[in-house]
């Protein structure tokens, strides 16, 4: 316990660069060890100023370097399967970012190689679990203050989208956040999706079907709505709104800065959502960090990887066929010790 856990992080772009800097400089009981990024200099920039660190173009050189005990998986979703059972084969923790596989038939594979190892070695990088408004909500839909839930409305806008940003993404990528974060709310499995789409917005890169309304349905009767725009222009925005039969409760309002100059005034928009929940971020890492050195893994399971993939899927085929899609999730594995399920009674209200 007293030695720093010494992690390997895989890709070193936007968000591979932002954990290396946060195992760096924020979070306690850590180290880098190894990088790996097939552009090696931009591992190395990445990695500038951490003291002993090696990198490597391959991950599988990164995941052997010595002293590496752990692996923070933050390179594109297509890697992410082989990078996950290669650390399986090493017996090494992962926390892995989401998506956690592109696809729900790689993300099973995850499941099924993960429950023959017997006990978790994966935590999916749901951050939003993590955040304190979200943690706040969450606490009180699981008091019954507010009575059974309805519905949850959701808000996820961004300035603008990447290059290489697809028409299908805006659901397997983006919209995957609000699916991890209504399976937890309301502890309720999605189990079809609609897709709307209104006129795309002018700012959107052409061929980009941007924004979009998604709407689920739960196993429990309830309903979530999705309002995703990656082209806004204005700013990063993630806000939700539980109605229940007794009141409503919403977060993500920006309750930020206020800065007045020049005869005005106006509030602060974060442009980034390492911005937006760079706490959740390292609330996140030091969690995985600290259950990792106490020979625990906690946290959003290779499961919950695996059932936001297959209703992204579902969401996929719903955006393209313009017609209602029925979410279909293969049956569990058997369940082994600390498989991340719930052991309490489902949410009941008086």
């Amino acid at each position: 316990m007293g030695d720093l856990l010494g992690v390997a992080v895989l890709g070193s772009g936007h968000m591979g660069a932002d954990h290396i800097r946060r195992l760096d400089s924020v979070v306690s009981g850590a180290r880098v060890v190894s990088v790996a990024d097939p552009e090696t200099d931009r591992a190395k920039e990445a990695a500038a100023g951490v003291d002993g660190v090696s990198v490597h173009a391959e991950p599988a050189a990164a995941l052997d370097a010595p002293g590496v005990r752990a692996v923070l998986i933050a390179s594109p979703g297509p890697a992410h399967e082989e990078a996950i059972l290669a650390a399986f084969e090493r017996g090494l923790p992962v926390l892995c970012e989401k998506p956690m596989t592109p696809d729900p038939a790689g993300a099973l594979r995850v499941v099924e190689a993960e429950a023959r190892l017997g006990r978790r070695l994966a935590q999916v990088g749901f951050m939003r679990r993590y955040d304190a408004e979200y943690l706040r909500l969450k606490s009180l839909l699981d008091s019954g203050r507010l009575g059974r839930p309805l519905m949850l409305h959701c808000t996820h806008r961004n300035v603008s989208s990447p290059p290489h940003f697809t028409t299908p993404m805006l659901i397997n990528s983006s919209v995957s956040h609000e699916i991890d974060a209504a399976r937890w709310l309301l502890e309720e499995e999605l189990t079809a999706v609609t897709v709307l789409r209104p006129r795309p917005s002018s700012d959107a890169p052409e061929g980009l079907l941007d924004p979009q309304f998604v709407l689920f349905e739960t196993s429990g009767g309830a309903l979530v709505d999705v309002e995703i725009f990656v082209n806004s222009g204005f700013g990063y925005q993630v806000r939700c709104e539980a109605v229940c039969e007794g009141g409503s409760a919403r977060i993500g309002d920006d309750r930020t800065m206020v800065v007045t100059t020049g005869g005005g005034a106006y509030e602060e928009v974060a442009q980034d959502y390492l911005v937006r929940f760079a706490e959740a971020y390292d609330r996140e890492v030091q969690a995985w960090v600290d259950a990792t050195r106490q020979g625990r893994v906690a946290g959003p399971s290779v499961w919950d990887g695996y059932a936001a993939a297959a209703v992204a899927e579902a969401g996929v085929r719903a955006l393209e066929s313009g017609v209602r899609q029925s979410v279909e999730l293969a049956p569990r594995p058997q369940a082994y010790e600390g498989d991340g399920r719930r052991t309490h009674a489902p949410r009941t209200h008086n």
